[in-house]
Order: C-alpha cells, then sequence, then structure tokens
C-alpha cells in the first residue's frame, strides 16, 4: 500500500514537473497565501495505538482469542498425532482383527484429520472477521471522535503519521495525538469497568 502510494506521489510530482512552462494557476507565494489560513494537525498512530483504551482492550481480547484457537487446535491436533502413532503400532503388530478394521480404523483418522483442518479454517476465518469488525469498530470510534472534536478546534486537516509512512517532516507543535488520545479514553468506558 505504501509502494502504491510512493508511487502515485512519484507520478504526480513528475507530472506537475514538466509542466511548470504551461502552468496558468496561482504563482507559489498565491498558493502559500492561500495555505497561511488552513490549521493543519497530525496524529501519531502509533502512540494511539499504545494509549487509546479502547485499542488496548481490542487487542488484549484477540490475543486471548488468538491464544484460546491455539490451544484448540493443538489439544485436538496432539491427540490426533497419538492416535496415528497407536495406529501405527497395532498395524505394524498385527494387533487388528481384519483388514478391514484396520482400513476403518485408517478412515476414522483420515476423517479426524480432515475435521481437524476444517476447524482451523473455521477458527482462522472467524479470527480474522473478528479482527476486521474491531479494525472498522477502532477506525469508526476515531472519526466519530474528530469529527465532534474538529467541530471547535476547526482544523482544515489532520493526517495521520505512522513513522515516515506518510509525514517526512512536522514540526511538533502541530501534533496532537495526547489531546486526541485524551479525549477518546475520556470518551471510552472499558467493559472490565463497568
Amino acid at each position: 500500500m505504501n509502494g502504491l502510494a510512493a508511487l502515485a506521489f512519484i507520478v504526480l510530482f513528475s507530472q506537475c514537473a514538466g509542466k511548470t512552462d504551461n502552468q496558468t494557476s496561482d504563482s507559489p507565494a498565491q498558493a502559500t497565501a492561500g495555505l497561511s489560513g488552513m490549521k493543519i494537525a497530525y496524529v501519531e498512530v502509533d502512540s494511539l495505538l499504545a494509549k487509546y483504551n479502547f485499542c488496548i482492550d481490542l487487542n488484549e481480547a484477540m490475543v486471548k482469542k488468538s491464544e484460546n484457537v491455539r490451544l484448540t487446535l493443538n489439544q485436538k491436533a496432539n491427540a490426533l498425532a497419538q492416535a496415528k502413532q497407536e495406529f501405527q503400532k497395532k498395524y505394524e503388530n498385527n494387533a487388528f482383527l481384519s483388514q478391514e478394521s484396520a482400513q476403518q480404523e485408517y478412515n476414522r483418522l483420515a476423517k479426524m484429520e480432515q475435521d481437524l483442518q476444517e476447524l482451523s479454517n473455521k477458527l482462522q476465518t472467524g479470527l480474522m472477521e473478528e479482527n476486521n469488525k474491531n479494525s472498522l469498530q477502532f477506525r469508526d470510534s476515531i472519526n466519530a471522535f474528530l469529527k465532534e472534536y474538529n467541530k471547535t478546534r476547526g482544523y482544515s486537516l489532520i493526517f495521520s503519521n505512522t513513522g515516515f509512512d506518510n509525514l517526512l517532516y512536522a514540526d511538533s507543535t502541530f501534533n496532537i495525538t495526547q489531546e486526541i488520545v485524551d479525549g477518546l479514553n475520556a470518551r471510552y468506558s472499558s467493559p472490565a469497568k463497568k
């Protein structure tokens, strides 16, 4: 995604760079005068993710669910491995009464393995869907807060910044991350506190 944005930026820059002779738009001084009335800020997304209690709670819940899925799948996989081992020992020692009973046991183990794979797929898909749902809730929460927040602040633009992905340099006076985190946390009541 970032590579695509960088490519788009380079293409736009190269298109703009070659058209300086034919431009009829405002001069840089006029453009700067038009922009000087803009109120701009940015939010450090990494800090927001680390300090916003709603995000912290969502992450903790997902870690617990992921761990439960992993434990469930490991238990079933271990049980299957043990059953396969027992089957192999019985087969090598000719402990089955007939070839038919050996085939039935083999088919039962194959079905167990297929069921385990289906369960794994189902649980992993469920985790991904829940993670997507959580991401939407997180984004909606921030967007709703910023809409309310900006009614009294009057920003023209609020950028998000993750490391050096979006902003290469910005004066820290434009950083409103802590204000946003404080406002979001003030609105959020943790399920553990209820």
